[in-house]
């Protein structure tokens, strides 16, 4: 799914209007019809609505679903505030519709002293404003937000929590802004819904189709794309009746040190449940029983250290090299990493001790390999590039770095963000809470090395490798809960993934 800026919505809006054609008072019925049919499906009818509008077109999407509310016998009370702006345009007829409909208590908010105590059992539906706000709220409106905050009731925001902006909010005020349950957003997620600092505005998020003009989104140039099943699937590679372990490729994978043999465990794993024809994990001496014991088909390589990886091994039979999951950051370790960035391998995955080396040595980022993929949760892509104050920032510094050292850089969390060399950011649209565990990280470096090993490429491997490795892990959840998850449990899904995927 295409992401796209609020201002490129407004625009994919009006060309919807010229191209449809349809009227924007239609376009706004239709996306209000969306809103109240998922409030009407999903909330008790017991519940007293309070909507609040403002002057506009939110507010009018907000009148609209109140009228639709009420046609289906749902007690609803609109407090529509315009501060100070002349209602006009589709939210007016909007309004005049609701006085004609005569089913709806209509209130007027004009000053403070009028803004309405809000019971805990209401359900409140956020219309104040919409995705073209650039700046905090402040006044009447900063009031009636706080009001509601303060409230405890259940907020459903339309498309936008108010106050909120649509990409980046590092000069908002976050005590301006609505703190919705859930956000019933158009067509789109808002770039500002993925990143985590948002979370506690948007809530949970509900992207509803409103039939924007297909040619108009396509023809609408956007950098951002969030990952989709169906695009995913489209990437998934059909194997041949003839094909041969050889066919899939031979894996190195360099992981492990003394009390981490787990990470090599986990990553060689899960390296083998993505397809890879042949695994070879590069281990310590005192390694060697333990991963002939937990994984019987992977080959092995054993470093001449006891304790770490120490030595390149031949890299002249693997199709991929994996490193870094638990190795360390001995000295040792750290010249054979050198080592390993100096011999360049042509497809190459980097994560954990290996990408702490790299940031303690950042003279050695010209040896990286065009397409290396990293793979760095938010702390440790803070010791590769520096610090940034919020996560768009922080998006915008994975960016230039992707570019300056063409790279693929993927930053895990809630709705990983891929980066690649052209500019381009991909969101991650799987996982869950309870892939917030130990090795959870390894699984992923093995996903993506099993991937690498066959013939995708590195930007497809990064884009399967993350969204195959977060549906592993919402099927782990269903079955085991949350808490109760591991990363083990990821790896046991992997199967069910790539059938669900198929």
């Amino acid at each position: 799914m295409k992401l796209f800026t609020c201002r490129q919505i407004a625009e994919i809006d009006q060309l919807t209007i010229q191209r449809e054609p349809i009227s924007s008072i239609d376009l706004m019925e239709r996306a209000s019809f969306q809103v109240a049919d998922w409030l009407i499906h999903h909330l008790d009818h017991q519940r007293p609505f309070l909507i609040f509008a403002g002057p506009g077109n939110n507010g009018g999407d907000a009148l609209a679903v109140a009228r639709m509310l009420a046609w289906s016998d749902l007690k609803c009370t609109v407090y529509l505030a315009t501060f100070d702006r002349q209602l006009k345009g589709d939210p007016a007829i909007n309004w005049k519709r609701l006085e004609e409909q005569n089913k709806v208590s209509l209130k007027k908010i004009d000053s403070e002293e009028v803004i309405p105590e809000i019971p805990e059992n209401a359900v409140v539906i956020d219309g104040l404003f919409g995705s073209g706000l650039n700046k905090p709220l402040d006044g009447l409106a900063e009031k009636i937000v706080e009001r509601i905050n303060q409230s405890g009731a259940t907020v459903i925001s339309i498309d936008i929590p108010s106050g909120l902006f649509g990409e980046n909010n590092s000069t908002n005020d976050a005590g301006k802004i609505i703190r919705a349950s859930q956000t019933l957003t158009f067509q789109f997620p808002k770039l500002s819904f993925l990143f985590p600092e948002n979370s506690r505005f948007v809530g949970e998020w509900t992207v509803l189709p409103i039939g924007l003009h297909p040619e108009a989104i396509n023809q609408t140039p956007s950098k951002y794309t969030l990952l989709t099943n169906k695009f995913i699937s489209g990437k998934i590679q059909k194997r041949g009746k003839f094909s041969h372990k050889g066919t899939y490729g031979h894996a190195l994978l360099i992981a492990g040190s003394y009390g981490k043999m787990g990470a090599a465990i986990l990553a060689s794993k899960a390296c083998l449940r993505s397809g890879a024809g042949l695994l070879t994990s590069h281990i310590p001496r005192l390694g060697y029983e333990i991963i002939q014991n937990s994984v019987p088909e992977a080959m092995t390589s054993i470093d001449s250290s006891e304790t770490v990886f120490s030595q390149v091994p031949d890299l002249s039979v693997f199709s991929a090299i994996g490193v870094g999951p638990g190795i360390d950051k001995k000295e040792e370790t750290q010249l054979a990493l050198h080592d390993l960035l100096q011999a360049s391998p042509k497809k190459m995955v980097i994560d954990a001790d290996a990408l702490n080396i790299l940031s303690a040595n950042r003279e050695w980022y010209n040896l990286l390999p065009e397409n290396a993929i990293l793979t760095p949760h938010p702390k440790e892509f803070e010791r590769l590039a520096g610090p940034s104050a919020n996560s768009f920032d922080r998006m915008q510094l994975q960016l230039q770095f992707s570019a300056r050292h063409q790279v693929i850089v993927v930053c895990k969390g809630a709705h990983s963000c891929i980066t690649f060399p052209d500019g381009r950011a991909f969101f991650n649209s799987t996982g869950n809470p309870g892939m917030a565990t130990a090795g959870s990280g390894d699984v992923l470096t093995g996903i993506i090395l099993g991937l690498l090993a066959q013939s995708y490429s590195p930007e497809d491997a990064a884009l399967i490798g993350v969204y195959l490795h977060g549906l592993a892990g919402d099927l782990a959840a269903a079955r085991h809960g949350q808490y109760a998850m591991i990363s083990g449990d990821i790896i046991e899904q992997l199967g069910a993934s790539f059938l669900q995927l198929e």
